[in-house]
């Protein structure tokens, strides 16, 4: 797995950003909550563009201005973050070494590879929910909290989000994850 500059600076500016709105500009938390985006962020991410490879696409991450503007303004304002910094840009077009492969997708990938980052999401806060169990540490909880909040927040069938993606392939599978991610988020509360 390669990474170009642009994506680097993009994935490095959406953490920055994402930290501050997850901390809610809470400065004494900066350093643990940027632990957190990312281990859930930069891990989901990194999903989607891993399974978009393994289909033989060219995958990016990109950052979305405007997703970083309204994610800031929903946590300043208090409500529910708005947490949509970027996406993982897929081309079917792959670069060989003297030519291009155009490569199709169907549902099935494009649900596979939209699956990828909330599955990710939903390990690591299982996980880390059974690790909260184990050691009662804030860090754990953080962790839960927020990997359950981005793959709730990906599953809503709506517009570029996860979730649009993986009801057209299989409803079956999005109603399981978002329960997986309901559950997830009431045994945290328990």
């Amino acid at each position: 797995m390669s990474f170009s500059k642009r994506e680097l600076r993009d994935l490095v500016i959406s953490v920055l950003v994402l930290t501050f709105v997850f901390s809610r500009f809470d400065l004494t938390i900066l350093p643990t909550i940027a632990l957190v985006v990312v281990l859930v962020f930069v891990l989901h991410e990194l999903g989607h563009k891993f399974m978009a490879q393994r289909y033989g696409c060219s995958a990016e991450y990109k950052m979305w201005p405007m997703g970083l503007i309204l994610g800031i303004v929903t946590a300043f304002l208090g409500g529910i973050i708005f947490a949509a910094p970027g996406a993982v840009m897929i081309s079917p077009y792959s670069k060989k070494k003297f030519a291009f492969r155009v490569v199709h997708l169907g549902r099935k990938e494009i649900g596979h590879i939209g699956l990828a980052g909330p599955a990710v999401n939903l390990v690591i806060g299982f996980v880390s929910l059974i690790l909260l169990f184990l050691y009662s540490h804030n860090l754990f909880f953080l962790i839960s909290q927020i990997s359950f909040f981005l793959a709730l927040f990906n599953l809503i069938p709506f517009g570029m989000l996860d979730g649009r993606k993986i009801m057209n392939w299989n409803k079956y599978i999005w109603g399981a994850s978002i329960v997986l991610a309901v559950l997830g988020y009431i045994f945290l509360l328990v």
